[in-house]
């Protein structure tokens, strides 16, 4: 009987806490550019990061994507600037917003002139 209530390979069992919407907001930087920020708190870590929030922050420039943070499952936390993607070495949602916020004074800096 216990091997029937065993699951089996392959099967996600999903608990009834469901992930928790923290940050949903978009910054109008310019009728050229914004920044839309997505964050919430999961009842389990993703598989390739190291703690319990799903994000999704992105600098859009005159309708592209130049900047994005994001953690997808398996992939892990990681980012990117321009064309370069690179991993990124989650420590709190502060210093994430902080890395974000610092990257699109970067991007401005080295793109005023494009």
């Amino acid at each position: 009987m216990s091997e029937l209530l065993t699951a089996i390979p392959d099967v996600v069992i999903i608990p009834n806490m469901k992930a928790v919407e923290l940050i949903c907001t978009r910054i109008v930087y310019s009728v050229f550019e914004f920044a839309e920020l997505r964050l919430w708190r999961l009842p389990k870590s993703l598989d390739g990061s190291l703690h319990d929030y799903k994000y999704r922050l992105a600098y859009v420039v005159r309708g592209e994507c130049v900047l994005r943070y994001d953690n997808e499952t398996g992939k892990g936390d990681h980012r990117h600037f321009g064309e370069m993607e690179s991993a990124y070495l989650f420590t709190s949602l502060e210093q994430l917003i902080a890395d974000f916020q610092n990257d699109i004074a970067r991007w401005n800096n080295e793109n005023r002139n494009s």
